[in-house]
């Protein structure tokens, strides 16, 4: 099937959140089941929480700041889209997923510097974590999945067809650990099935187990 004719998605991720990696490891295996093409767009735990940071854990809130390590990775990720194209940001994000989460590697200098090493990106491109030389464009991008879904979220946001055409965005699926083959299949069925009736906004229960990443 022709790229255009596939189903498009939109997925928004922070690569700092364990739960938008295992939402994202989930649509890299809807890909290989559905007729879907993902594209990926960041979204910034900093600029999202830069307003509440008061009201957060001091050690989450500290990461928030500017100079925190929530800005570095979404930052190298935006300067590389901007530098090398959108082609670049999903297989970017696997690399930095990888490296942080299922590694246990965490937000540091050398797990970023890594991942780029591993796509074969430009090592240089891991100084764009100390600057804000493309913050108009993360911010941007972050406002551009916001906007669809609304302000009471997180990461990951995703946006699918609706019943008329048009982009209905969620935030999650949160879901651990990521289905897979058939099980992927209907998780995704049932998104789009959601996403097609008018008037659904949300489900939700508590969670009672962290990420597992087991199966990644």
């Amino acid at each position: 099937m022709s790229e255009s004719a596939k189903t498009p998605v939109d997925f928004w991720f922070d690569p700092l959140c364990p739960w938008a990696w295992m939402t994202s490891r989930w649509m890299v295996e809807v890909e290989k089941v559905r007729d879907v093409q993902v594209r990926w767009h960041v979204m910034s735990l900093a600029v999202l929480n830069e307003d509440r940071l008061d009201d957060l854990p001091a050690e989450y809130a500290e990461s928030m700041r500017p100079g925190g390590k929530a800005w570095g990775p979404v930052r190298v990720v935006t300067a590389a889209r901007e530098l090398h194209g959108d082609e670049v940001v999903g297989e970017l994000y696997t690399a930095l997923g990888t490296r942080i989460h299922n590694e246990g590697l965490g937000v540091t200098r050398e797990s970023v510097a890594a991942a780029l090493k591993d796509v074969g990106l430009p090592a240089g491109l891991i100084d764009h974590g100390d600057q804000d030389t493309y913050d108009a464009e993360l911010r941007a991008s972050h406002r551009r999945g916001i906007e669809l879904v609304g302000q009471d979220v997180g990461t990951p946001v995703i946006a699918v067809p609706g019943a008329d055409g048009k982009q209905v965005a969620f935030f999650g699926p949160v879901v651990t650990p990521a289905p897979e083959g058939e099980a992927a299949a209907r998780l995704w069925d049932g998104t789009l099935l959601v996403a097609g009736t008018p008037g659904f906004y949300e489900l939700k229960r508590t969670r009672t187990t962290g990420p597992d990443f087991s199966n990644l």
